[in-house]
């Protein structure tokens, strides 16, 4: 078999192949075109799930003549520069788009059609038909300058590949999340974005910064996010990590409202994903997943963009570096949060009221009059009474405060004057001292499971069993981190095999899983001998431990898997020891648990990601009742 030389036409076909993907891939490539060249505005179009058309004009530098001969060739491009020995620097690169692929690319396997026109020069187009350029013509340009790239029939010179293409809907999703990542990463350019001629999204540019890139952020993922997003901005030997991340209790069912970006550039990576994980373990249950729109800023020099060609991927010289940075990050501001929960649980509570009492009443039965000896029947018992003496059912498990706690304090004496006065008279209300605590005063107990506080502005209800869970765990892990974690000597030491390099890179941590309670030792040049666990894991597979406390070294260099593992029987033992759902509560117990919420941080969601606590505004409960 001889080895033989493909012709340019099948090449670029092959490359196309790599670089586009799909339409979504296409916009990708032509946004990011758009940005490199300075745009800061960029309206894209697309029918039918953009394998019709897909057209994007932008305001930025434009090409002339020479440029645009040279942008439809493979391998061309402007965003690199010869250095001073001729050779190329393949180390700096600081813009989006490099390769020089994404051009002849699409013009081989669609019809491709640019229009240009750069500052101060005319407007000229060429077409690239399968491969087949045209010579460059003048052409008509609305703008003073930029770019407007219209691809028709993609795919049409590989009728094959449209049989990998999706429905029109879905290829259309894909082009709007793609647009959408793109607007994350750029909040100083302005989009728009059209699907089969109906407006998608409109984002005007804001201002570079966090609040620009918050606000840009709420546009895209709904005004909840940015009442519920913890600032994200740590830097760690120059890496910086800037974003914002949601609450706990704002998290979803999948990974999907995750946005990572390397140098602005939206990514997809593992490293990155496993470190937005790991950072909420404590915090969420498996099946749920948080919020995030993360930043990293790296030197180009530490960072290689060019391991696929359709740069979704990106390899960091210390990788280590860039995963700690993140968890430490993400730690510290859910730390800083205290006890906050996200506000959508207020308002999914709010909606789960039920404002229409009348069939409730039985008032949508048919109008009967009421009799005069019927009235007489039961005027006793419309005279006003006072609160001490509404008899309260003993199967209604509501748990009033004892008199000590000044719950109902001079409720009766006021009651009379109150009933008295004009029914326009303000009655004055200042909170207790208790009040005033973000958390408030407890005042009742319902179904042996909910405590019920005042604030000053509301009223609070408090999941007693998933508060106190939290709180447990909270000092559990307090205890871990000083060290004191109790360990059980094995009656019989067990061995294990390993590696030659694995023993010698388990023996330097040796320290280090003495604290966490797992006492090891070399036992040979390929064997550990483990002679303690921690009290907590109990009966566990000890081999398959260590195992994955290797692999945990070798590829993060942190011992992961014990820290999970413990934290894990950690989480599991507070849910078991921690006030139980129908214990009733007494009126120091109640406000004891508020107090210690206050103080402990993550209070305010389980060790699943459940809410604590529901906090309702007094504005919005007037709202039920029709005040507001």
């Amino acid at each position: 078999m001889h080895i033989q030389r493909l012709p340019q036409d099948t090449i670029n076909r092959i490359a196309a192949g790599e670089v586009v993907e799909r339409p979504a891939s296409a916009v990708k490539e032509l946004v990011e075109n758009a940005i490199d060249a300075g745009a800061r505005q960029i309206d894209i179009r697309a029918d039918l799930g953009g394998l019709s058309r897909i057209l994007i004009e932008d305001n930025g530098s434009g090409m002339g003549a020479e440029d645009l001969e040279l942008a439809i060739e493979r391998h061309a491009t402007s965003k690199l520069k010869p250095q001073a020995d001729g050779t190329w620097d393949l180390l700096h690169i600081k813009t989006l788009g490099f390769r020089g692929e994404a051009l002849p690319s699409m013009g081989s396997v669609a019809r491709l059609n640019i229009t240009s026109r750069p500052r101060d020069g005319e407007a000229l187009n060429i077409r690239v038909d399968g491969g087949a350029i045209s010579p460059i013509r003048p052409a008509a340009f609305g703008g003073d300058h930029g770019t407007r790239i219209e691809l028709t029939d993609l795919f049409y010179a590989t009728p094959a590949r449209l049989k990998f293409m999706k429905s029109e809907r879905a290829e259309n999703m894909a082009i709007a999340e793609e647009v959408k990542r793109q607007a994350m990463a750029h909040e100083n350019v302005g989009f728009l974005l059209e699907l089969d001629g109906k407006k998608q999204l409109k984002l005007f540019a804001e201002q570079v910064g966090f609040e620009g890139r918050l606000r840009r952020l709420s546009a895209l993922l709904g005004a909840d996010f940015s009442d519920n997003a913890l600032l994200i901005d740590q830097m760690r030997e120059g890496v910086r990590l800037t974003g914002y991340a949601g609450l706990p209790t704002f998290s979803r069912g999948n990974a999907a409202h995750q946005y990572l970006f390397v140098n602005n550039r939206p990514v997809r990576d593992k490293l990155l994903t496993g470190a937005l994980r790991a950072a909420y373990a404590d915090f969420l249950a498996r099946d749920r997943h948080p919020l995030a729109a993360l930043f990293v800023e790296i030197d180009p020099e530490d960072l290689d963009v060019n391991v696929h060609p359709a740069k979704t991927e990106v390899r960091f010289r210390d990788p280590n570096l860039v995963r700690g940075l993140i968890i430490g990050a993400l730690k510290h501001a859910l730390a800083s949060a205290g006890h906050r929960a996200a506000t959508t649980v207020a308002h999914t509570a709010l909606s789960g009221f039920r404002t229409d009492v009348q069939p409730l009443l039985g008032l949508n039965r048919p109008y009967n009059p009421v009799s005069a000896s019927q009235i007489a029947a039961v005027r006793p018992y419309m005279t006003p009474y006072m609160p001490d003496e509404v008899p309260f059912s003993p199967t209604a498990r509501v748990e009033t405060m004892p008199p000590s706690f000044d719950a109902y304090q001079g409720v009766a004496e006021s009651y009379a004057p109150v009933m008295e006065a004009p029914l326009d008279a303000p009655i004055p209300y200042a909170p207790t001292q208790a009040e005033a605590f973000p958390l408030g005063a407890a005042r009742a107990q319902i179904h042996e499971t909910y405590v019920i506080a005042q604030t000053a502005d509301g009223l609070v209800i408090v999941d007693q069993h998933a508060a106190h869970e939290r709180l447990v765990y909270e000092q559990m892990k307090v205890a871990m981190a000083a060290g004191n974690v109790q360990s059980q000597s094995l009656l019989i030491p067990e061995i294990v095999d390993l590696e030659r390099e694995e023993v010698s890179r388990l023996m330097a941590r040796r320290e280090d899983l003495l604290v966490m309670g797992l006492g090891v030792e070399a036992f040979g040049p390929t064997s550990v001998l483990v002679r303690d666990i921690p009290t907590l894991l109990g009966d566990c597979d000890i081999g398959g431990l260590v195992r994955d406390l290797v692999d945990d070294l070798t590829e993060h260099g942190e011992l992961l898997a014990l820290k999970e593992r413990m934290a894990e029987i950690c989480g599991d033992h507070a849910c078991r020891h921690s006030v139980r759902s129908g214990r009733r509560l007494t009126a120091d117990e109640m406000n004891a648990l508020l107090r210690q919420m206050e103080a402990t941080p993550h209070s305010g969601q389980c060790n699943h990601g459940r809410p604590t606590y529901v906090e309702l505004k007094l504005k919005d409960i007037e709202k039920l009742f029709g005040r507001r």
